[in-house]
């Protein structure tokens, strides 16, 4: 099938090139022209495991391009994805800005039957908004041509994006049921029919509940994040390992083992943002999601716990100390920095005086450009960004992990004693078990850990 692909961010270019490896044409559009230059030139503007594999070997395929020309991306393909960002506005809610420009541009261009499917996570009545935007640039000109609205939301985990997308657990279609919406829906049928030889993974609906079953999804794993990150609080309080507790809870089937580990706070494109604009719409309905306006508050919190806890340690001015710290992006195997819990820690060590030599195995030069951004001349003098995760121990008063990389897993324990000035870990992904930490001679701090660690 031919398909375009507008917007080749992460979803826009995960999608693009997965449907690609499946055997379709695949036409990728993007306004920034360098981020399209770099793709055509074998470049990848963001690290997803196996992502330049599979966009390698498309292009040379020819089964996947990329393009600045919206007239030839609208007539290529009869589906059209969009697939552009749709950060949080001032208030929380989503701004649609750019998919409703990408609606208007297929507008302005299309000829024929076309199914624009909403790719972007979009909150509950942009279907319709997406579906006027097309009809007035349709009628503006004169034109015969038809469409359909269908709703696609994506469920990719960023570092395991390929994978999920290669092998869902669930694909969620909205269509109308007029017509053309049922038109649309053997088209979608179509396209998803290799995911379904086994068994069918796919949820047909109409388009508002598509577009809300994704922020349902999110805020589901969202709150359970937050959830076990308030009992570990607790537990550090009582004398309850949060490991344990973890264990003992997951092993319900009807709760089951993920998202329960306790942590540092969520951050990325998604989590922050998703359960924002779902209290959003809320509010436009005169509701209040009482739980979710609590995970949101409880995740702000959390992200500040590991600097409460080194300021426990070390007292409030922190002028004259140095920390390292292993871990930027928000979660590992990717390069990104959006809301990630390293930049609180980060800021507020720096705040209270303190100077900082930082690693992370991929979002090194990501981490440069955010935290110029985030900090002042003065503080970012105080930032080394590290080697490698042994270089940046060099003269620190304690270690903060802040991302579960697997290289930070095992690391050698004994090396790092003999970098640090004394053996201080914070763990905030609890990667260590504190027995062992303990009897290795390290003073160590976990989260929702503390009763095996007490003297």
């Amino acid at each position: 099938m031919k398909i375009t692909i507008i917007g080749t961010g992460y979803v826009g270019l995960v999608t693009g090139a997965c449907l690609a490896e499946l055997g379709n044409d695949v036409f990728c559009l993007d306004v920034d022209q360098n981020k399209i230059d770099l793709l055509n030139n074998g470049g990848i503007p963001i690290h997803e495991p196996g992502l330049e594999e599979v966009v390698a070997r498309n292009r040379a395929a020819g089964r996947l391009q990329f393009s600045t020309d919206v007239a030839a991306s609208v007539a290529h393909g009869a589906l059209q994805f969009i697939a552009v960002g749709t950060p949080p506005d001032e208030d929380g809610s989503a701004d649609l800005q750019y998919v409703l420009a990408a609606a208007r541009s297929i507008g302005r261009h299309m000829t024929g039957f076309k199914v624009i499917v909403d790719k972007s996570t979009v909150p509950v009545g942009t279907g319709e908004r997406v579906r006027a935007a097309l009809a007035e640039e349709i009628a503006a000109r004169g034109s015969d041509a038809t469409f359909s609205v269908v709703s696609n939301p994506e469920f990719l985990k960023e570092g395991a994006a390929v994978e999920d997308f290669m092998r869902p657990d669930r694909i969620v279609l909205g269509h109308d049921g007029d017509a053309a919406g049922l038109r649309a829906r053997e088209m979608m049928k179509k396209l998803y029919a290799p995911f379904n030889r086994n068994h069918e993974r796919t949820f047909w609906m109409d388009v508002r509940s598509a577009e809300f079953t994704k922020y349902a999804a999110n805020a589901m794993l969202a709150t359970r994040i937050s959830f076990m990150n308030e009992l570990a609080n607790l537990a550090d309080r009582v004398g309850v390992d949060i490991e344990a507790v973890r264990h003992g809870i997951g092993s319900d089937p009807r709760i089951g083992h993920s998202f329960l580990y306790a942590g540092a706070g969520y951050g990325g494109s998604c989590f922050p943002k998703d359960v924002q604009a779902l209290e959003r719409t809320a509010r436009q309905y005169d509701q209040d999601l009482l739980i979710l306006r609590a995970v949101e508050a409880v995740n702000d919190n959390q992200k500040q716990v590991l600097g409460r806890k080194i300021v426990a340690s070390f007292g409030e001015d922190l002028a004259g100390r140095h920390f390292a710290i292993w871990g930027l992006a928000f979660k590992p195997n990717t390069d990104d920095m959006r809301e990630a819990p390293a930049r609180v820690l980060l800021g507020e060590l720096l705040a209270r005086g303190a100077s900082a030599a930082v690693y992370d195995p991929v979002a090194m030069i990501e981490a440069k450009r955010v935290l110029a951004l985030d900090l002042a001349p003065e503080q970012l003098a105080r930032v080394r960004f590290a080697a490698s995760p042994m270089d940046a121990l060099d003269q620190a008063d304690a270690l903060a992990i802040v991302t579960e990389w697997k290289a930070f897993r095992s690391p050698d324990f004994d090396q790092i004693k003999a970098r640090l000035k004394q053996p201080v870990v914070f763990d905030g992904r609890n990667l260590f078990e504190p027995e062992v930490m303990a009897e290795a001679g390290f003073e160590y701090h976990g989260i929702g850990r503390s009763v095996l660690t007490r003297r």
